[in-house]
């Protein structure tokens, strides 16, 4: 059958393991140096693994590949203990994988002798939504996906609204790295921000501080496919429009690092050498860190 399934290039792939933990169906295995996608039944195709790939190497690729055989998934699960156990069932509501969740659930109900954990607290949890105490992070999925909430000064937020609208410093059209075009002249020679998808929503002063004088493009490591596509532009803009500099903004969350990989590995391939300025933005929109790497 055609379905999504993860892809992975093994040119980009470092082996670094990182994208191990995140995939809690037990699919990817570092062998020979390189992460390998060692079953197509135990891919689900949601892509938990992605976020955690530094170098950008992962991506959903549509394919003939087996079917996802759920069964098999929890035959796994089920002996890495109660916490992996909730992480996959979640990861399978917060994708609205319904059936594949009542596949699960029967599973444990008909299985009781295959796990050593209450299957009602398993029930409990996931009826209430709520993580398992025993972990804060339970390590599948991207923790930047968590649901928080942010609180804010009231009274400082008012005292801004009565200051002077900030104009925008964009100074280029479009912005999403698919859609931007290397021979574009604005970029030639320019000194350029490769700014992740949220990093505007969460830094409210992200055109003064980082846009200001400079051109952009944006992506989302994550979400995003096409990272060839993505790689062969940055290459395009430093050999081609010979932009001067690189600042990559991206936010404190796991999932950003890739887009950091992406632009270190397109330097490496690219004829000309410019530096990279590293930017690491809190969820509050704070700068956490700043430096030329």
């Amino acid at each position: 059958m055609e379905r999504d399934i993860i892809k992975i290039d093994e040119e980009l792939c470092n082996g670094c393991g990182e994208c191990v933990p995140g995939c809690h169906e037990g699919a990817l295995q570092i062998i020979d140096g390189k992460a390998r996608l060692i079953s197509d039944l135990m891919c689900d195709g949601l892509g938990a693994c992605l976020g955690h790939c530094p170098m950008g190497a992962m991506e959903i690729e549509r394919r003939e590949a087996e079917p996802y055989d759920e069964v098999k998934v929890m035959e796994i699960m089920v002996k890495k203990g109660k916490n992996t156990v909730i992480a996959h069932l979640k990861h399978l509501k917060d994708h609205n994988e319904i059936d594949f969740l009542k596949e699960a659930m029967g599973f444990l109900k008909k299985n009781p002798d295959k796990y050593d954990f209450d299957l009602q607290e398993i029930i409990n949890v996931m009826h209430n939504n709520e993580k398992p105490q025993a972990e804060h992070h339970m390590g599948g999925g991207c923790p930047g996906s968590q649901n928080r909430e942010i609180k804010r000064n009231t009274f400082s937020l008012a005292s801004e609204t009565t200051a002077i609208p900030q104009t925008s410093e964009l100074r280029q059209w479009p912005t999403q790295l698919h859609l931007v075009n290397p021979g574009a002249s604005f970029f030639n020679e320019a000194d350029m921000v490769l700014a992740a998808d949220c990093v505007p929503f969460a830094m409210g002063n992200f055109h003064q501080k980082f846009l200001k004088g400079k051109v952009m493009a944006n992506a989302c490591p994550k979400l995003d496919s096409g990272m060839d596509i993505y790689l062969q532009k940055l290459v395009a803009l430093i050999d081609n429009a010979r932009i001067n500099s690189l600042t990559v903004v991206i936010m404190q969350v796991p999932c950003c690092g890739g887009l950091l990989g992406l632009a270190q590995q397109a330097v490496q391939l690219a004829s000309r050498k410019i530096p990279i300025k590293k930017a690491v933005i809190s969820i509050e929109g704070e700068v956490l860190s700043e430096e030329w790497i």
